[in-house]
């Protein structure tokens, strides 16, 4: 029973932590995502950076990742957006696979304490003898309640793993699609005009500039 309680507190844990972390606040807003997405289907890649470069969201953190890449070729461009999206979806999906392992150990410790008590029983009658029937059936009672404790914290966690690890791929999923739009969209400008990279940082403090002016300082291409 102790190994399953503390399961049952480590999945609780892990379960709180990824409800926490898998928010669409902290990941992709939906705010931000359709702003980001409409800035960048009419080429405003300015005030997209703008827009992403105080952000802590996982979108933001994708798009300020990408467009610090422009200029230098499409394939390194691709290499460094695919390996800041495994980045992304791996945290998403972190300790999801411990909140699954914990759902299938659940049980079978259950069953090994059931099986433990079973030979306890078996043994305590083997001395007693068949006199006292109430003996083995109390100790296969008792063996018996490991495996329904192993049940009870397996089920619920093996639904709610289902469940975040369902909510991380469509985050996921969202993120792609954000990447997309930015690959499509430096694509088409590319093809008419190279970008150039963005160079360093403002001379003069973004906080005493105007957004356009900040955003056009970072980021100097033409949207």
């Amino acid at each position: 029973m102790y190994p399953i309680l503390c399961c049952s507190l480590a999945a609780l844990a892990i379960i709180l932590e990824r409800i926490w972390a898998l928010r669409r606040g902290r990941v992709a807003p939906r705010s931000l995502v359709l702003s980001v997405s409409g800035l960048l289907a009419r080429r405003q890649f300015n005030e997209a950076a703008y827009l992403c470069q105080d952000g802590e969201s996982a979108a933001a953190r994708l798009i300020r990742q990408g467009l610090k890449m422009t200029g230098r070729g499409r394939i390194l461009f691709k290499d460094a957006m695919e390996e800041a999206g495994r980045r992304e979806a791996a945290h998403l999906t972190s300790h999801l696979e411990i909140l699954g392992v914990i759902g299938s150990v659940s049980p079978l410790l259950g069953l090994l304490g059931t099986v433990s008590g079973m030979i306890v029983a078996f043994g305590a009658v083997a001395q007693a003898g068949m006199g006292n029937p109430g003996l083995l059936a109390g100790g296969i009672g008792q063996a018996l309640l490991t495996t329904a404790a192993g049940l009870v914290v397996a089920i619920p966690v093996m639904i709610i793993h289902r469940l975040l690890a369902g909510r991380a791929e469509t985050l996921t999923a969202e993120l792609e699609d954000l990447g997309s739009d930015l690959l499509e969209a430096l694509a088409a400008v590319e093809a008419s005009s190279q970008v150039p990279r963005p160079q360093q940082g403002p001379s003069q403090p973004i906080a005493q500039q105007t957004p356009r002016q900040a955003s056009a300082a970072v980021w100097p291409w033409r949207s």
